[in-house]
Formats: structure tokens, sequence, C-alpha cells
């Protein structure tokens, strides 16, 4: 067991977790978990990190001003597959490390994006909505067999979602800045431009993270090109969709149908939107299965000793 180091964990799910907590005290003696709850932002996460050689974070943001008042912080371990919440060229400037395992959770985010993929072309949410009110009416919607989708962003997740995508027969493009060439031959998946995926797909799925170049990227120009009869899924990131245009294209039913995971601001402060009765809404669930959720554990784990400066490539 480790006895000179001071582990704090910021984040609340990993903090409930009782496998996570016996792990990690079977490996730190000093731990101080989040046990209150508290959402940790600025000044509040800097005094519970203060003190701390390492931590375990999760959608907490590790920005220039939180690191540079945390000068005994050596290790973060990141709880979560993402990365857009820490400033990576700020750690490598203070010479933080940073334990990051991509990908563990990709088979509970993709099965999830298949859920929706269903639910909203069978109508599913707003059919059990009019049932609850007393209303009987049977929907008629249509197979995922056989349909377009498009994946933007061809990562670990993209490249797992086609994977179970396969049975079905379906017909898939892709956009991602990488051209995996021999991922691409041998799950017959046709790399395409962004217009071309969008106006070609019966459905379109969001794998990316949030930075510089994707916020807004699917803004009212980009939802333009798809299909009135498509429906859009972003299990990614909040923040890569414009939401207003995208409330204007279901309203006007210029757009079929949406679902999102997650949202620019977490909770989603237009009602609105999350009240159309072609969107559906869940709060930010893609990675909360519990076997994601011990596999994102132990990588966080196993990320406060095996862990490197990070890339900022």
């Amino acid at each position: 067991m480790n006895t000179e180091d001071t582990v704090a964990v910021c984040s609340r799910s990993f903090s409930r977790n009782e496998v996570l907590r016996k792990e990690l005290l079977s490996r730190y003696s000093k731990v101080t978990f989040n046990e209150a709850g508290a959402s940790l932002v600025g000044d509040g996460l800097v005094k519970f990190l203060s003190g701390a050689t390492k931590a375990i974070t999760a959608l907490e943001e590790m920005n220039e001003s939180v690191l540079s008042q945390l000068p005994n912080l050596k290790v973060i371990g990141k709880f979560g597959v993402g990365t857009d919440m820490i400033d990576k060229r700020a750690m490598r400037r203070f010479g933080k490390h940073l334990g990051w395992t991509g990908g563990v959770n990709r088979r509970s985010v993709s099965e999830m994006c298949v859920s929706l993929m269903i639910a909203m072309l069978r109508h599913l949410p707003i059919a059990n909505k009019e049932l609850i009110d007393g209303h009987w009416k049977q929907h008629v919607g249509g197979l995922l067999s056989g349909r377009t989708v498009g994946i933007v962003g061809c990562g670990f997740v993209g490249k797992d979602l086609i994977s179970l995508l396969r049975g079905w027969d379906c017909k898939f493009l892709a956009n991602d800045l990488i051209h995996f060439e021999d991922f691409y031959r041998e799950n017959n998946v046709q790399p395409a431009s962004l217009k071309e995926l969008l106006s070609q797909s019966d459905v379109v799925s969001l794998h990316l993270p949030l930075n510089e170049t994707t916020k807004n990227l699917i803004d009212g120009r980009h939802l333009n090109y798809m299909k009135p009869s498509a429906i859009l899924i972003n299990t990614a990131r909040g923040g890569v969709v414009d939401e207003s245009e995208l409330k204007r294209m279901l309203k006007s039913k210029r757009l079929m149908a949406a679902a999102f995971d997650v949202f620019s601001t977490e909770p989603p402060e237009d009602t609105e939107l999350v009240r159309l009765d072609n969107f559906f809404a869940t709060p930010h669930l893609g990675g909360s299965a519990e076997e994601a959720i011990i596999a994102m554990g132990m990588s966080a784990i196993n990320g406060l000793d095996d862990c490197s400066l990070p890339n900022i490539e």
C-alpha cells in the first residue's frame, strides 16, 4: 500500500461506487472522496485538491488557473474517456502527468446508440407519453435494418458501433480526420465528406470530442443538409451541435427526430427543446453501465501509477 501519496477523488460517481472505493483504498492509505457529492469548479475544486499529490477527475475542468494553484499535484487519473476538460498544454507546462486509457466505455455508449436509433425510428418516446396520458395510438415506424448510418468521428465508439450494426445489414458512411483504411475496407465503410454523410444518411451518430474545431460543428447549415426523414443521435459531447438551430429544425419538421445524451449546458436549460415530441433526452448516461463504470474506474486507478506527460499533438 502506498503510504506517501495523498489521493483526492473529485468524481461523485466514483466516490459513491463501493467496488472502486475498496480497490483504491487497497492501494493508497490517504484518500479523500467527494462524500458530499459537490459539483467542484474553480476555487472549490482548488480547495478540494489542495495538498493532494494525485487526483481522480471526471468532468471537472482542470484548466490553467486551477492547475497553477496546485503545486503538490503530480498526477491526474482520468475517470472517463474524454479529456476535453483537461488543459493538457498547461499540465505539460506545470510538469503534471496524466493517466488515461481511451475507449474503455465504448460498448456502453455504442449499445445506447443502437437503443436510441431504434427508439426514434419506432417513435417509442412519444408513444410512451401518449399511453401514459391515456391515448392509445399505434405509430407506424421504420426498421433500423438496411438503413444508411453516418458515423461522424470513427474512433473507439464509432468503430464499435459499426461492429454492432454489421448484422443489421446497414450501409456505413464515416467522416473522420483520420482515414482508417484497413477498418473501412474490412467493414465495408465508405469514407465521405461531412456534407455527403449528412445528406445521404438515414441516421447520423456523432462521436466527436469537444474542442475549438468541433464546437457547434453541426450548425444550421449542416443540419439543412440532412434528409427531413433523418434522425440525429448525439452521445458524444454537448456543444458539437447548435441546439437552437436543432430546435428550429425539429419544430418545423425539417428533421424527423433527434436523441441527445449530452448538452452544451448540463442539465439542459432549453426546456422547450427537451419537451418536443420528436426529441428524446437522457442525462448523460452513455457510459453509465455498471460494467463501464468499473472499467473506467480501474483505468483511472491504474493511471495514478501508469502515467505520462500529456500528449498535446
